[in-house]
């Protein structure tokens, strides 16, 4: 904490270090911390990431965002949790591009909409069954094809804000 002066900056990494070294994560040794490990996602452009969303309104200002900082690093591990299990094939398949550096942004631009909603429903913004629940969709309305990397991952040029866009729609359109 003291190498960032930045309070966002600081959990955007304390976020990242707990995804790669906790073992319930399903990032478990996938992230190169420092530019070292056997990873292959890089730690900068996912703490950028978690750094502009800790900037904006989405997460509460004030106190209930220094809350939510706190339990972030929960709330991210369970989060991707449940996105390894609504994508299992592409979780654990090794043609896909889901743990590319590009869809996990994607998936962390999306998590102010997956906060909204457990808010909105008045449930625990950490609990692992909730968050499985809201994002459930996924599954039904874009599924594990989108992510092969031969397939439509490469046919429709991926970027981080398409990606995260059609998140975003089949949250607001589940069936």
């Amino acid at each position: 904490r003291q190498l960032y002066r930045d309070e966002n900056l600081a959990a955007a990494h304390d976020v990242i270090r707990a995804l790669s070294e906790r073992e319930d994560s399903p990032l478990h040794g996938e992230i190169k911390l420092l530019g070292v490990g056997h990873g292959r996602v890089a730690q900068a452009p996912l703490a950028q990431e978690l750094k502009r969303l800790f900037a904006t309104e989405a997460f509460g200002a004030g106190r209930k965002g220094d809350e939510f900082r706190e339990e972030a690093k929960r709330f991210f591990v369970n989060y991707f949790r449940q996105v390894s299990v609504v994508f299992g094939a592409a979780w654990n398949g090794r043609k896909y591009s889901i743990r590319s550096a590009s869809a996990l942004r994607a998936f962390i631009r999306v998590a102010p909409e997956i906060v909204q909603r457990l808010d909105q429903q008045h449930l625990d913004r950490t609990d692992f069954r909730a968050i499985g629940r809201v994002i459930a969709p996924w599954g039904r309305r874009i599924g594990d094809l989108r992510f092969e990397t031969d397939g439509a991952w490469k046919r429709s040029n991926s970027t981080v804000d398409q990606l995260a866009k059609e998140l975003k729609l089949a949250l607001q359109y589940p069936e």
